[in-house]
């Protein structure tokens, strides 16, 4: 069965890269980076606009043999948006047969229901500031579980208030660890931590640790 999949199902990828994992619970992990192409979104504070067109096809069986030369168990299949593609589900599951620790990086607007147990999803709540927050699919909190986790990007002081509401409201964090971000160069880390200590809210706050490192570098 899995050797059939292999040979059918073909991904267009934007690149695939290694490279240092840069946010979740699993920051600083090596880390291959399987990006798809294309996404329904366009979020004003977006950084990969380049993986909206383009990118090349491959088959599963080409996908693992690359990820083959990387010593690490750890894969992340993102994006643009990685659900806009109907071959993701069958990628995740391939990468999840061949025994490698998976996470998904999804906007939160597609549904999430159909992935593999085994992936672990990060998934974004948009928040007003990214000028997308009507496309928030709300049903999908109910498909969560503690392997998940929920990424709420934060431009303003205005997108923090909108968070710690929808925190509330939803009891997020009794669902998955939540996590809270700053746009760089929009919101300062050092405001927001202030806000979430104040507050004292249950969440982990993050910054792109590959930023820090490399700044904007392409494939990083």
């Amino acid at each position: 069965m899995m050797a059939e999949t292999t040979t059918s199902v073909r991904v267009r990828l934007t690149e695939v890269f290694f490279s240092l994992q840069g946010e979740s619970s699993r920051i600083g992990l090596p880390t291959v980076f399987i990006r798809l192409t294309g996404c329904p979104l366009r979020c004003s504070w977006c950084d990969t606009p380049h993986s909206f067109t383009g990118g090349a096809w491959h088959s599963l069986e080409e996908i693992l043999s690359e990820l083959a030369r990387h010593d690490t168990p750890y894969v992340c299949v993102t994006g643009g948006e990685p659900l806009a593609q109907k071959s993701c589900l069958p990628l995740l599951t391939a990468l999840c047969d061949a025994g490698y620790q998976v996470s998904l990086e999804t906007s939160g607007a597609l549904d999430i229901s159909g992935t593999d147990p085994r992936v672990a999803r990060i998934m974004d709540l948009k928040a007003p500031g990214s000028g997308e927050v009507a496309r928030n699919r709300w049903e999908n909190l109910e498909h969560l579980n503690e392997r998940d986790e929920i990424k709420i990007v934060l431009a303003s002081e205005a997108d923090y208030l909108w968070a710690k509401e929808m925190i509330a409201k939803f009891r997020l964090d009794r669902l998955c660890e939540v996590l809270l971000s700053p746009v760089q160069g929009s919101l300062a880390p050092a405001s927001l931590a202030e806000w979430i200590l104040r507050d004292h809210l249950n969440v982990r706050m993050q910054v792109q640790l590959h930023k820090i490192i490399w700044g904007n570098e392409p494939g990083r």
